[in-house]
């Protein structure tokens, strides 16, 4: 799916535009000119349309007009599960990043797909992480109050319609 953005500028009697690449965005902004003739230098980059997913890496990535071409260049490139690696990691850790040297493996979190905090619980005592549970006492076991107590260091996000579990380090 291609990616629609809008160049809006803060010069107000200029008007902005709309653009699907870098290239696209450096040919019109060196053309753009406001009402009086002067050139116009600064925007407000808008996403406007492309999927849900790379409209939350565009919020997390935050789009200026000096990193266009980075944000062009990884969204294109990076799969899925990079680019909602890079949204937990930055847009909900608040981890930092340089768009020149970005790799979303640098990011230490823990993320586990489509699953709340009492199915984390649950995934974690039958993978034995409390311990071999005999199988008379588990019927007892209080999945919610685990989900609570993991909520000390795990939280939950929904991007893109799916709902994530995960931790920062």
């Amino acid at each position: 799916m291609s990616i629609s953005l809008h160049a809006q500028p803060y010069d107000l009697p200029a008007t902005g535009f709309y653009f699907g690449s870098a290239e696209e965005f450096k040919a019109k902004s060196s053309a753009l000119k406001n009402t009086y003739g002067d050139q116009v230098e600064e925007f407000e980059i808008q996403f406007i349309d492309g999927s849900d997913l790379d409209h939350a890496f565009a919020k997390a990535f935050g789009l200026y007009q000096s990193n266009i071409s980075a944000f062009f260049e990884i969204v294109e490139s990076w799969e899925d599960w990079q680019k909602i690696h890079f949204i937990i990691a930055v847009g909900e850790c608040g981890y930092s990043f340089d768009a020149n040297t970005l790799n979303p493996n640098d990011f230490d979190i823990d993320i586990y797909p489509e699953t709340s905090l009492r199915e984390l619980a649950e995934q974690f005592v039958q993978e034995g992480l409390y311990g071999e549970i005999p199988s008379p006492i588990a019927c007892y076991i209080d999945y919610d109050a685990m989900a609570r107590d993991l909520s000390v260091d795990y939280s939950e996000t929904v991007i893109a319609g799916i709902q994530y579990t995960y931790r920062c380090s």
